[in-house]
């Protein structure tokens, strides 16, 4: 089986903000970073080179696939900031009819900034997807 490419590093999340080009995207990782430690409680890590993650779950596949990964997380990329909730919650599609402006991938929501998006609702994804991944995988600590 392939090994993870995403696995929880000991690199320094404020060292990888401070290497964000855009001073306003650096300033947005930075705010975001305020926003998923106060809603989760769990200390930022990285994922991998480039994804700021909180918390974490095992999870099993029906196909025998596991591996870990971060409850949520976010990452100020070049084009883009990718936030990353549980995908398989039906309550995240309610949630995110007044999130403001994103766009969204296959487990990934897609912002341009974060004065596109209301923060009380990321806060409310946030935590929806934290409850979610913990009721869903509940043999994690």
């Amino acid at each position: 089986m392939a090994e993870l490419k995403t696995k929880e590093t000991e690199n320094c999340v404020i060292e990888f903000i401070e290497q964000v080009e855009s001073p306003k995207k650096r300033e947005d990782a930075y705010l975001l970073l305020d926003v998923f430690q106060e809603a989760t409680g769990y200390p930022a890590k990285m994922w991998g080179p480039s994804i700021i993650g909180f918390g974490s779950y095992h999870y099993i596949y029906a196909s025998g696939h596991e591996g870990d990964a971060p409850l949520v997380g976010y990452s100020p990329r070049k084009a883009k900031i990718s936030l990353y909730f549980a995908t398989g919650d039906d309550q995240r599609e309610e949630l995110l009819k007044g999130f403001g402006k994103y766009t969204s991938g296959k487990g990934c929501i897609y912002i341009n900034k974060v004065a596109d998006i209301d923060l009380d609702v990321l806060k409310a994804l946030i935590n929806q997807s934290v409850t979610f991944l913990q009721e869903t995988y509940p043999d994690n600590p």
